[in-house]
């Protein structure tokens, strides 16, 4: 009986001993399995403090891939205040090396925070030296630097950095390529819980991509170069030169001041000067605009360069207001009002065009519209809907009052000019790159639409050259080169009196070279100078410098052949013959004296023309644009009495 008992004791305890051990089991199964991730991330908060780690952002680079915009890796210094033996001590020997106030270094080493950044971005030789005082709490994390180069050069383009991103210009439009993939990192505790400043890289950081723009670094310093000598010379609020590319819509160069150093872009006396002016400010244009009303006027065929305007003797009055030119003109043609910017010639036309017609063609030219460069806080402008327009509008609006623009949109309308009356978007960026420099994502150039006919762009083009060649832009001319353009003087109104100050306002010029052959479309503005008067004499000769070192730089040969007057028939096959009257006697010929024909092949007819004027050819022409046909072929002998028909036609898409 007695035995019984203990064998039943010693079962039952088995037993008990069995469920225990079973539930302990399935415990720890919960535990381990079940449970594992939530466990494991109570066990890192406990021991552990995750920190982000930046990526290296992306490169910058002009069109020709030199840099703009770096990374550099630097290390920056955190603080685990737990740590800190002496505080005191700390602070005082810390303070002179990280160049900030004792007390303020002190007060972040007694924090109740866990981690505290101390200072960011530090030198190599500041960090070996707070390696060296060997403090316990102290610890250093990677981060890279943002560098730029070339310090203020295209500094309203490139925008800077900031704690957070990009915050101006590309950086900021672009930040999403350039930033990267952060990465993580853990500061981890000791078995009492006392932080320490060993780290363990969890995720490394990702680079981000470059970015490839359509700037040329050595136009934006020919254009920092000059804008910058006029800006001083003449005290003026700010200045701004804008270069862009015609064909494709390539911003060159874009260079403005007041400027900064994007690298201690906090240096300076307010944040107007990081302002891209030329896509957020706009302003009345002024003359520049009567290009656009002449180019509105052509191509409907309400006037003719050599109608006869009466220009009333310098004045006319409208509405109870009387607008006046700058000399008493009278009878004038229509290509004599351009040359000498006549504000009355331009009204009459302005009035024979019509609000409608005028407005349809001012929009097309891309007014009242941004232009899509992509970057942030541009302005689209003012220009008003015709129904809103007063009984003087028009008439104002014909010499470049009452509506404003961007220096952006302004040059782009000229482009259109410069491009066969093509509009192109403006293009800052060309491409995105990987850190293999591999292309990512491309931007093409994008045509927005054809705003005239090629014939009219040419003929307001040559008009455009009569202005700089013996009108009111001729100190714009490069000596070798046709150069075409529009001068422009705008007054400001007056916030107090409500009416056009007679202090200097904004003086521009905006134009295109070789007139024939545009590589390029520049403006030059200057706002409120303080001794010029008019944009023909403050303006005009700033483009004139910037021009001519961007065409030595482009290697674009000055002209070499006198110009040819031609008169042309019909556009058919059985064209009449085109009469060149030649003005050299020069000739093209081989070492044994015989001419043969060159390939005219893609060349305008101006080109074509300059090239056989040597060879005393007579010239039949069927067609209109560039030569995509010739006889005799290239290469073949020219006979006495030879006769060269070309066969133009328009380039696709109107494009140059």
């Amino acid at each position: 009986m007695k035995d019984l008992a203990v064998r039943t004791r010693v079962l039952m305890l088995a037993a008990i001993l069995t469920i225990a051990f079973g539930g302990l089991t399935c415990r720890l199964g919960w535990l381990m399995i079940v449970k594992h991730g939530e466990l494991t991330q109570l066990a890192e908060r406990q021991y552990s403090r995750t920190v982000v780690l930046r990526a290296q952002r992306g490169p910058i680079v002009d069109r020709l891939g030199g840099a703009l915009a770096t990374s550099t890796a630097t290390e920056s210094l955190f603080v685990q205040p737990r740590s800190v033996g002496d505080p005191v001590r700390v602070a005082a020997r810390l303070a002179p090396v990280i160049g900030l106030p004792e007390p303020e270094v002190h007060a972040a080493l007694t924090s109740a925070r866990p981690f505290v950044w101390l200072r960011r971005k530090l030198p190599p030789t500041v960090t070996e030296q707070i390696r060296t005082l060997r403090e316990p709490g102290l610890g250093f994390l990677p981060e890279p630097l943002r560098l730029y180069p070339n310090r203020e050069l295209g500094a309203h383009v490139l925008g800077f950095e900031g704690a957070e991103g990009g915050l101006e210009g590309v950086e900021r439009a672009f930040n999403g390529e350039l930033a990267g993939v952060p990465g993580k990192a853990i500061v981890g505790r000791d078995a009492l819980g006392r932080e320490v400043a060993a780290q363990h890289v969890l995720q490394a950081p990702q680079p981000g991509h470059g970015v490839m723009l359509t700037i040329d670094r050595t136009i934006q310093y020919i254009a920092e170069r000059e804008i910058d000598a006029a800006y001083r010379r003449t005290h003026a609020k700010a200045a701004v030169a804008l270069v862009l590319e015609p064909r494709s819509g390539d911003i060159l160069a874009m260079a403005m001041r007041p400027t900064f150093n994007p690298n201690t872009f906090l240096d300076v006396p307010s944040a107007e000067h990081w302002r891209n002016r030329a896509v957020t400010d706009p302003f009345e244009p002024g003359s520049t605009f009567k290009a656009i009303l002449a180019a509105a006027a052509l191509e409907e065929g309400v006037v003719r360069p050599d109608d006869q305007i009466y220009a009333e003797n310098g004045k006319i009055t409208l509405a109870g207001t009387t607008i006046r030119d700058w000399k008493k003109y009278g009878w004038l043609t229509f290509a004599e009002v351009l040359q000498n910017s006549s504000n009355v010639g331009s009204i009459k036309v302005g009035l024979a065009l019509g609000r409608e017609r005028y407005h349809r063609y001012m929009r097309a030219f891309g007014f009242g519209a941004p232009t899509g460069v992509g970057l942030a806080g541009e302005s689209r402008g003012l220009l008003r809907d015709p129904q809103r327009w007063s009984l003087l509008s028009l008439p104002t609006m014909s010499i470049g009052q009452e509506i404003s623009v961007t220096a952006l949109q302004l040059v782009a309308a000229f482009g259109a000019i410069a491009n066969d009356g093509t509009l192109m978007q403006p293009r800052l960026v060309r491409s995105t790159f990987d850190v293999e420099g591999r292309e990512m994502r491309r931007f093409e150039p994008q045509a927005v639409r054809q705003v005239v006919s090629p014939d009219t762009a040419r003929t307001l083009a040559g008009l455009l050259t009569r202005v700089v060649e013996s009108g009111t832009g001729r100190f714009a001319a490069i000596p070798g080169y046709a150069v075409a353009g529009k001068t422009g003087t705008a007054q400001k109104l007056d916030p107090a009196t409500k009416r056009y100050s007679h202090a200097p306002g904004v003086l521009s010029f905006v134009g295109f070279a070789p007139a024939d052959e545009p590589r390029f479309v520049m403006l030059v503005m200057l706002d409120e100078p303080r001794n010029e008067k008019w944009g023909s004499e403050a303006a005009a000769p700033i483009f004139g410098a910037i021009g001519r070192e961007i065409l030595r730089y482009l290697e674009v040969p000055p002209r070499d052949t006198p110009p040819v007057q031609i008169v042309t028939g019909p556009s058919s096959e059985t064209a009449t013959t085109a009469r060149v009257r030649l003005v050299s006697t020069a000739e093209v010929v081989e070492p044994d004296g015989t001419r043969r024909m060159p390939d005219l092949a893609g060349k305008t007819l101006r080109r074509a023309l300059g090239t056989l004027e040597p060879l005393r050819v007579e010239v039949r022409l069927a067609g209109q644009g560039r030569v995509v046909r010739q006889a005799p072929a290239p290469g073949e002998p020219l006979e006495p009495g030879a006769v060269a028909r070309l066969t133009l036609a328009p380039a696709p898409g109107g494009a140059r």
